[in-house]
C-alpha cells in the first residue's frame, strides 16, 4: 500500500539495460512512493541526456551497463555538478565493487536481490540527503575502505624491488590467471566477481607494475615467477 509522502515533487530516473527489470522497478516506484519516475534508460549514454533534459533527484544507476560501465557512468553525472543523486544498482555484493562505485560519488548501493521495501527505503534517505547502504553491505564495504588505507599507506615502492610483491592477493590471482591467456570475462567466471571488478583489479595491477596494458603486466609476471611466488606464499 502507498504510504503518506512528502516526496510529491521528487523525481527518480531508472538505468538499466533490462528493460522488464527497469520496468518492474518503474511500476514498484509508482505504487509504493510519491516519486514520479522521468523515463528508463537503456544506456549510459541515454541516461546522461536524459538526466540533463530532466535534472532528476535521483538515478537509480546498473553498474553492469553494455556501453559504459556504472562506475564511469557515475563519474561522469558527477561531473555534470547538478544535485542528481545516484544509487548504485547491481547484482553484485562484491566489497571492491562497493568501495569503488561509493568513492566516485555514489550515494548508496542496493542489490537488485533485495526486498522492494529496501529500494524504496533507499530512493527515500538518498533523495533526503543521506548516504543508504543495507546493513548486510556496511561491514563489507568499512572492510574493504580500512584494507585499502592500509595498501595505500605502504611506503613508496623502489625500483629494485620485485613490484609483485605490492598486489593483493586477489589481484595476484587475476594477474595469475591473465597470464594463462584468459579472458575477463573467464577470470570474472573463476573468481565469482563481476567483470567490472576484474576491471578494477587490472587497473589497480597497471598501476603498481607500472605499466600501461595488460601485455606488459603478464610479460612483467612471467619473468618474476608470478607462479612459483603463488605457490610459495600458499605453502607458509
Amino acid at each position: 500500500m502507498r504510504s503518506v509522502s512528502l516526496q510529491e515533487n521528487k523525481t527518480v530516473l531508472i538505468v538499466d539495460d533490462n528493460y522488464d527489470h527497469a520496468s518492474g522497478i518503474r511500476e514498484l516506484v509508482k505504487i509504493e512512493s510519491d516519486f514520479e519516475v522521468k523515463g528508463i534508460a537503456a544506456t549510459a549514454e541515454i541516461a546522461i541526456n536524459l538526466i540533463k533534459k530532466y535534472k532528476p533527484d535521483v538515478v537509480l544507476m546498473d553498474i553492469n551497463m553494455p556501453d559504459m560501465d556504472g562506475i564511469t557512468a557515475i563519474q561522469e553525472i558527477k561531473k555534470l555538478d547538478l544535485d542528481t543523486k545516484v544509487i548504485a544498482l547491481t547484482g553484485y555484493d562484491d566489497s571492491d565493487l562497493i568501495y569503488r562505485a561509493m568513492k566516485v560519488g555514489a550515494r548508496g548501493y542496493i542489490l537488485k536481490t533485495m526486498a522492494a521495501s529496501q529500494l524504496i527505503t533507499a530512493i527515500q534517505e538518498v533523495a533526503n540527503g543521506k548516504i543508504y547502504l543495507p546493513s548486510s553491505l556496511i561491514a563489507k564495504f568499512f572492510d574493504h575502505f580500512q584494507a585499502t588505507i592500509k595498501e595505500e599507506s605502504r611506503p613508496k615502492i623502489d625500483e629494485g624491488d620485485n613490484l609483485l610483491s605490492y598486489l593483493t592477493q586477489r589481484e595476484e590471482e587475476v594477474l595469475e590467471l591473465l597470464t594463462q591467456g584468459i579472458t575477463y570475462k573467464g577470470v570474472a567466471k573463476q573468481l565469482f566477481i563481476s567483470e567490472t571488478t576484474v576491471k578494477t583489479h587490472v587497473n589497480n595491477i597497471f598501476q603498481k607494475l607500472q605499466v600501461n596494458d595488460r601485455t606488459q603486466a603478464v610479460l612483467y609476471a612471467i619473468n618474476h615467477s608470478i607462479g612459483t611466488r603463488r605457490k610459495m606464499k600458499t605453502a607458509v
